[in-house]
């Protein structure tokens, strides 16, 4: 029978409430005396792209390791779809529906698309029953999902874009409804960035749940309904995005005001500190790299390099640091300096001023097994107040110029002994930023500055570079994010196919005209 309102007609019954696909329920995990998560939780709605953000070390990968099978929390409960779930390992998280895409991606690069993608879920002794069935699933998930890639395409011969789409098609493969991407444009260019976030909107379309963490804020306002905000191991708020702003979710994070834009005076140039003319570089394989590159760079003065990734930029920062030989013209403070042969090496680049940042801090910035003192000796062991005398270093005046700069630069944890792979992604690229900027070079050239980095941290970079332009340094800049490049330079080139574009003032361009170069068209 049923029941009436106070107008007579029968009442409707209340929908039900949906349950989370997701329900972590006072999860604290702790290495030794670290307390990486403490009593948190979370409910993501199914069917959502639910955002995770927080500054490096404040525990959102601990917190989605555990989720995923990878640490074990010390107390807590976590509730897939309404029922307790037990995920002692990643096996566990995949049988539980769970995939995780991480930012350094699990892809074994020689071999296909196919087989990477069916690794370790064979069916049976004969792999060409498994192979024939993945290549019709991976046909059906690329037209669902614009997962687009070719199944026997080898994949170190896949861009950066590509390969992560195998990371995501492995994942749906597997049968996964929840899934986890850990700063999955860090390495992306704009362009692919956008198609990403297709790709996960239709994928929630479709009643998948995915979170996303992340520390760019734009892509959380953009791709994201709910984001829960994470501050020193702990869940400080969840917010529905649509309600909130950048600088609100920015001062959870942080724990205060944060600078969105670089505040910084007009530049003013002095001399010429570094002149490039026709660099050219043709790679082993014969491809012309840098095509007759040609450009100056004043003191005073950040100059930024803007361009989609693969268009040349990695090239040019190589030969000017002196490690991939050129031909044409160089020059620092008006001396010639050699682009190939003898005297042609970083080191002669740093003696004549020269400091670099690398784009990949891990493989060229720095050594991840040798400790935070060793780091930020190399490039210059030579330097005499590190040397004891003619035979040793003096590894104590090493070690306390290190502890100066972590807490000049805001190094964390503060520690000159622990290995660089001890850091989080922010805090490696602070040592490396400390090592180079602190001598004052007279030119510094630095990429991806803020690649991987939270954003106190890029608030704290930012600032450090404009108050090296305003010292006197010149910087050249090379970002693949074009917000930075455009808060940052004073004056900007666009590269495409190895040549230079052309040039734009800061404040006379925005992203579409610059996007327009970038794709090639004057």
């Amino acid at each position: 029978m049923s029941r009436e309102n106070h107008s007579g007609q029968p009442a409707t019954a209340a929908p039900l409430p949906q349950v989370p696909a997701i329900e972590l329920r006072g999860i604290s995990k702790a290495f030794g005396p670290v307390q990486a998560n403490r009593d948190i939780d979370l409910s993501v709605a199914r069917g959502t792209i639910h955002g995770i953000v927080g500054e490096n070390g404040a525990g959102k990968s601990t917190l989605m390791s555990i989720l995923y099978g990878f640490y074990r929390a010390d107390r807590g409960e976590i509730l897939i779809s309404g029922a307790r779930a037990e995920i002692a390992d990643s096996r566990a998280a995949i049988r539980a529906g769970i995939g995780m895409v991480f930012q350094h991606f699990k892809l074994v690069p020689n071999f296909t698309v196919l087989e990477n993608v069916i690794l370790g879920a064979e069916e049976g002794a004969r792999l060409a029953p498994s192979l024939a069935r993945a290549r019709a699933e991976l046909g059906r998930l690329a037209r669902d999902y614009e997962l687009e890639v070719d199944p026997d395409a080898v994949v170190e011969t896949l861009s950066v874009g590509h390969q992560q789409r195998v990371e995501i098609l492995k994942a749906l493969y597997r049968q996964a409804d929840i899934l986890i991407l850990d700063e999955p444009t860090g390495v992306l260019t704009p362009a692919e960035a956008d198609h990403l976030f297709r790709i996960l909107k239709g994928l929630a379309r479709q009643g998948k749940t995915v979170i996303l963490i992340t520390h760019k804020l734009r892509e959380i306002m953009e791709v994201t309904e709910r984001v829960s905000v994470m501050r020193r191991g702990e869940m400080v708020a969840t917010l529905t995005t649509a309600e909130t702003s950048p600088e609100k979710i920015a001062e959870l994070m942080v724990g205060r005001k944060v600078l969105l834009r670089v505040e910084k005076a007009p530049a003013r140039p002095g001399a010429v500190a570094l002149a490039a003319e026709g660099l050219q570089v043709v790679d082993p394989g014969g491809v012309e790299r840098l095509r007759g590159v040609s450009f100056a760079l004043r003191a005073g003065e950040i100059l930024g390099i803007a361009g989609v990734a693969g268009n040349g930029q990695s090239e040019l920062l190589e030969v000017l640091a002196g490690i991939r030989p050129a031909e044409g013209r160089l020059s620092i403070a008006g001396a010639p300096v050699a682009l190939g042969g003898p005297g042609a090496d970083g080191q002669a680049r740093r003696a004549a001023g020269l400091a670099h940042v690398p784009e990949d801090r891990q493989n060229l910035g720095l050594i991840m097994d040798f400790a935070a003192w060793e780091n930020v000796a190399l490039g210059y062991h030579h330097a005499a107040e590190y040397q004891a005398n003619a035979l040793f270093m003096a590894n104590g005046a090493l070690r306390a110029d290190t502890a100066d700069k972590m807490a000049r630069f805001d190094v964390r944890p503060p520690n000159p002994d622990l290995p660089a792979r001890a850091f989080s992604g922010g805090n490696q690229q602070k040592i490396v930023v400390a090592r180079e900027i602190d001598r004052a070079p007279k030119v510094l050239i630095v990429g991806q500055p803020t690649r991987g980095v939270d954003i106190g941290a890029i608030e704290f970079i930012h600032q450090r570079i404009v108050a090296l332009r305003d010292a006197g340094s010149a910087i050249l800049l090379v970002s693949v994010e074009l917000d930075e490049i455009l808060s940052l330079a004073d004056r900007i080139l666009v590269m495409f196919d190895g040549r230079i574009m052309g040039e734009r003032a800061a404040g006379a361009t925005d992203e579409r005209d610059l996007g327009l170069m970038m794709a090639g068209v004057a």
